[in-house]
């Protein structure tokens, strides 16, 4: 991929290649503008690459294929109930008008491909008009081969995410590998996996396989490949440029040097939000919310100020200004630190339970991390940090946090303090400096309730969102089982944030506001950059990536228009 155009202006400059700022790019270019993307780190992908890669779209055409029902009225009345808006709803209706359009352009003119993912629920899939699966759209695994010496630009996932230094494994494998000892099935389609990874890692520094939040950011880096994007990386944006109240271009520092590049139509701003900018984190985000965060290290909140310095508004007046998920800390055996997001790996597994100091179970496990860590937010200094527990046998199963299932050697986690083990639960109160009376008999009830299915005191597996994140083998609560089988461990968790909500204001086009609401010519923003269309609330998978996907595709169409 070419680093520079070959001199003069472009038509468009888009500023950070997440998954926002590639599927910018890539529409700009698809629209026949000359676009240049500028990403300040090494690496594409952002956030993106490390996460799930989940993207949310309310009546998308591929749930009727898979014949579920939807319909943006019903989306939006699930999205009133759970995610009410608290200002103009203009962006909101937006996204749920034009989201399939957004969608089917993208797999007409790219190399995404998507596909519904029919049983994962909403997150409130009680409320009327949540759906239990297919508003959920999953990336098509792709072969990272097609990307030649590029490869080697994409950001990796999270280590504690793959196998064997290298191996991803997606969602759908998952079951395999836990049966990999009880199912000839299982084992024989853990051994071709296995293979194939063996046989990518002769030429490649990683499997190339990749699924989930890779495999998104792998097509639309192909896709920008394609469509002759020019990508320049290392580029540090530290200014919009404003011709006659209009955005013109951007001012780059790189390699100790400034220079002003030209946009004819306008200037995309993806950054990726400020997810470890520490002035906006101390004047947007609770104190109790830690800020050692999973978001991707270069996500510091450069878009938004780019943004703000132009004339734009920052959105304060969401619910939440970041989107939450308890994680636990870890030192790796090269002495990087490690941090751990409990999304949906361990929590709601059978088996597994989070407590207080006090020992006391404090929410149902298997709520949403969102809400997960409001509880712990609501339990205050007793649930900060708070600890998931669990025996020997679940252990094995599920893993817990870093420490992976089926690990033969608990050593290093164990000398580090991050897995605590005793041999009774009174030892491991003591060690974590838990109430012992309180955290006995809490696993006392749990034990009693989870013997006959039923959470009597918090409801855990209560709903279909809650038992998707259980096993369904486990009967007859898919997130319950007796804790007794010794040893018992635990690890620390404490409330942080999977990227922040808060961002530019814009309108249904992702152009800018300014104070008085109205758009700055030439200047749009899309991803973390822009203020959520959810206000602050997690309704679903996808809720970041689905809105990111489709700003950035409806900002490119407007610039072709300009």
């Amino acid at each position: 991929m070419a680093s520079a155009p070959p001199g003069g202006d472009v038509d468009v400059i888009v500023v950070g290649a997440g998954a926002a700022g590639l599927a910018a790019a890539c529409v700009a270019a698809a629209e026949g503008l000359a676009t240049l993307l500028l990403e300040k780190s090494p690496l594409v992908g952002g956030t993106t690459a490390v996460s799930g890669g989940m993207v949310w779209i309310p009546a998308n055409p591929k749930m009727a294929a898979a014949g579920i029902a939807d319909s943006v009225d019903d989306a939006r009345r699930y999205l009133e109930q759970c995610a009410p808006p608290r200002r103009d709803s203009a962006a909101r209706e937006a996204f749920l008008a034009r989201g399939p359009e957004a969608i089917e352009y993208l797999e007409a003119r790219t190399s995404l491909r998507l596909r519904p993912v029919t049983n994962y629920p909403d997150y409130y899939p009680a409320l009327t008009g949540a759906t239990l699966g297919g508003r959920v759209l999953e990336p098509v695994e792709f072969d990272a081969g097609l990307l030649g010496r590029d490869f080697a630009l994409m950001r990796w996932p999270l280590r504690e995410f793959m196998l064997f230094d290298g191996m991803m494994v997606a969602r759908a494998d998952l079951p395999h590998f836990r049966a990999v000892l009880r199912s000839p099935r299982s084992a024989a389609r853990v051994a071709r996996l296995v293979a194939q990874y063996a046989w990518q890692r002769l030429f490649a520094a990683r499997g190339t396989r990749l699924v989930l939040g890779n495999a998104l950011v792998g097509r639309l880096l192909k896709s920008a490949l394609d469509l002759k994007v020019w990508l320049r990386l290392n580029a540090r944006v530290v200014g919009v440029a404003m011709r006659d109240g209009r955005a013109a271009g951007v001012e780059i520092e790189a390699h100790g040097q400034r220079a002003t590049l030209g946009a004819r139509a306008g200037v995309v701003l993806a950054g990726g939000g400020f997810s470890h900018d520490p002035e906006l984190r101390a004047k947007l985000l609770p104190a109790a919310i830690s800020s050692r965060s999973p978001v991707c290290a270069q996500d510091s909140g450069d878009g938004i100020r780019l943004g703000l310095a132009a004339g734009g508004k920052l959105g304060e007046s969401n619910s939440h200004n970041a989107y939450w998920a308890p994680v636990s800390h870890f030192r790796r055996a090269d002495g990087s630190e490690g941090v751990f997001p409990h999304t949906v790996a361990d929590r709601g597994k059978p088996g597994i339970i989070a407590v207080t100091r006090d020992g006391a179970r404090f929410t149902s496990e298997a709520v949403s991390y969102h809400e997960f860590v409001l509880a712990m937010l609501r339990a205050g200094e007793a649930a900060n940090p708070a600890f998931l527990l669990c025996d020997r046998r679940s252990l094995w199963q599920y893993g817990l946090g870093a420490v992976r299932p089926f690990a033969l050697s608990l050593g290093a986690h164990l000398a580090s303090g991050y897995l605590v083990r005793a041999e009774t639960l009174e030892a491991l109160a003591a060690r974590l400096g838990i109430v012992p009376v309180g955290l006995v008999g809490a696993v006392e009830r749990y034990n009693e309730d989870a013997r006959r299915g039923v959470d009597s005191t918090l409801g855990l597996g209560g709903d279909p969102y809650q038992r998707f994140l259980g096993d369904a083998r486990n009967a007859p609560n898919p997130c319950m089982r007796p804790i007794e089988a010794a040893p018992f461990f635990a690890i620390r968790i404490t409330p942080s944030d999977l990227g922040t909500s808060a961002g530019l204001l814009t309108d249904g086009e992702a152009r800018v506001l300014d104070a008085d609401g109205r758009p700055l010519p030439g200047l749009y923003a899309c991803g973390n950059d822009m203020n959520s269309i959810m206000d602050g609330a997690y309704p679903g998978p996808g809720i970041t990536l689905g809105p990111a996907l489709v700003f950035g595709y409806l900002a490119a169409r407007a610039l072709a228009r300009a």
